[in-house]
């Protein structure tokens, strides 16, 4: 019930306008892009609130230290490590596998600046836990944020991906100069990148 009205009070002083399709009916890979600014966070979890989403983020693991640790797990965090980001696939199919539920937020275009493609991790968590992608986003141009269709990977990364860079071609983030445009390094023919993006930085 806070939560709600949390998300309420922020929609109802925010220059922002929420403009989303309703929320996924299971739980999903939400996709948050283009990732350009830490507003992104507040704006992650005002959607995820207003909807009644039971959300979980990734974050680097030193959020998760001293008297920020228990705010950040309250607030729906996964520590990462990002020594070594392959185990976070296992950890999220392990949440699963042990019955909870959930839909999980990644940020695939990573850090907001200096990448050149979106990580891989979303789409492997996708196919390894058969969660559907939820596409989240945040657009300049319309100053609309909120949540877009949901889609079931197929396996085919080059057909999946167009639809998603479909999707995205017109929304600019915060800010439009860092955006990353849509395209994983498996894609052009690379092995994958990073397993993930932690969300809120």
């Amino acid at each position: 019930m806070l939560r709600r009205l949390a998300a309420r009070a922020f929609w109802t002083i925010s220059r922002w306008r929420l403009a989303s399709e309703p929320a996924p009916s299971r739980p999903s890979v939400i996709v948050g892009a283009p990732h350009t600014s830490n507003w992104d966070f507040v704006f992650m979890l005002a959607i995820g609130w207003k909807l009644g989403i039971d959300l979980r983020w990734l974050g680097k693991h030193t959020l998760f230290t001293g008297w920020r640790e228990p705010i950040m797990r309250a607030l729906g965090g996964i520590p990462v490590d990002r020594s070594d980001p392959s185990r976070v696939v296992d950890e999220v199919v392990r949440r699963l596998h042990a019955g909870e539920s959930f839909c999980l937020v990644v940020t695939p275009d990573g850090t907001r600046s200096g990448n050149t493609r979106w990580k891989s991790g979303f789409y492997r968590i996708a196919r390894a836990t058969g969660m559907p992608v939820t596409l989240g986003y945040v657009d300049r141009t319309t100053m609309t944020t909120g949540l877009g269709p949901t889609l079931d990977l197929t396996g085919d990364i080059p057909g999946d991906m167009d639809r998603i860079r479909a999707f995205y071609a017109d929304k600019a983030g915060q800010h439009p100069k860092r955006r990353v445009e849509p395209r994983l390094r498996e894609e052009c023919g690379e092995g994958p990148g990073d397993s993930t993006s932690p969300g809120p930085a």
